[in-house]
């Protein structure tokens, strides 16, 4: 407990400062090789899990979810943010227990975005999006744990890119408690600025997962956090996918020259 603590003040302390990067990854190995390369924090990324499991994007269950969170915060010593999704509920009671559970898991940090899956109508309802985040809000509390809450808005991922509408909602979670705003899938530097303008002094995360910006311009926009969703699993299964493709189709492998030695990154075992 000594060490999630320590892990989650860290993690609070990291939003007061300068703009760091945290990236995403989707496994056990890929956590503890970026914890290698001297990232600060780390993120978790719904996506790469589901992937891992052989499933589409929003495809975990919520045991799925909090098995994943577990073997993530063992694996590692830097502070974790969970990408939680909605919640695995939709009513704000349902979020609380999930997020309840969630903050047991050894995570720092933990973020519920506003999304429905439903094509129809692809964003909660204004109202109980803020309880969403209220009730999130209040589970953390209780817990005593200190994890940090992220809101999330995704009106720009989900087919509704209204700026306006994404600072209102991103104001109101602000309000209802969280801790860190978060609008992925914005695209233009004007995007990012208005909305850290909007939500400040509170910090802001941005997703780089499209070459808009670069992690020096994000800092000179004011962005406190930086991550990358589901784009380093992404590109993990291009490579594979790839050298799979070659050796299926011509009976090649020049895909396999140059490989890292994974092995030597991660402490080869004893035989």
């Amino acid at each position: 407990m000594a060490t999630v603590r320590a892990a989650t003040e860290a993690f609070h302390r990291l939003h007061e400062q300068d703009t760091f990067v945290m990236p995403n990854p989707w496994d056990a190995g890929s956590a503890v090789t970026l914890e290698r390369m001297g990232f600060p924090a780390l993120a978790t990324t719904s996506a790469g899990a589901a992937w891992s499991l052989g499933r589409a994007d929003r495809g975990l269950r919520l045991d799925d979810a909090l098995a994943h969170l577990r073997e993530l915060a063992d694996a590692v010593a830097v502070p974790l943010n969970a990408d939680f999704e909605g919640g695995y509920a939709v009513e704000s009671e349902e979020v609380a227990e999930h997020v309840a559970a969630a903050v047991a898991t050894g995570i720092a940090g933990l973020s519920i975005e506003d999304s429905t899956g439903v094509a129809e109508h692809p964003l909660h309802d204004r109202a109980l999006a803020i309880e969403r985040i209220a009730a999130a809000r209040r589970a953390i509390d209780e817990s005593g744990t200190g994890v940090l809450l992220t809101a999330r808005s995704e009106g720009f991922v989900v087919g509704r890119p209204d700026l306006d509408e994404t600072v209102a909602r991103l104001q109101a979670y602000a309000d209802a408690g969280a801790d860190c705003l978060y609008a992925p899938r914005l695209t233009t530097a004007d995007e990012v600025a208005t909305i850290v303008g909007a939500v400040a002094p509170k910090p802001v995360n941005v997703l780089l997962n499209a070459p808009f910006l670069s992690v020096a311009e994000a800092a000179d926009l004011g962005v406190r956090r930086i991550s990358v969703g589901g784009t380093l699993a992404r590109a993990a299964w291009g490579g594979w996918l790839a050298a799979a493709h070659e050796l299926r189709e011509r009976g090649t492998v020049t895909r396999f020259a140059q490989l890292p030695d994974v092995d030597g990154m991660l402490g080869a075992r004893e035989a």
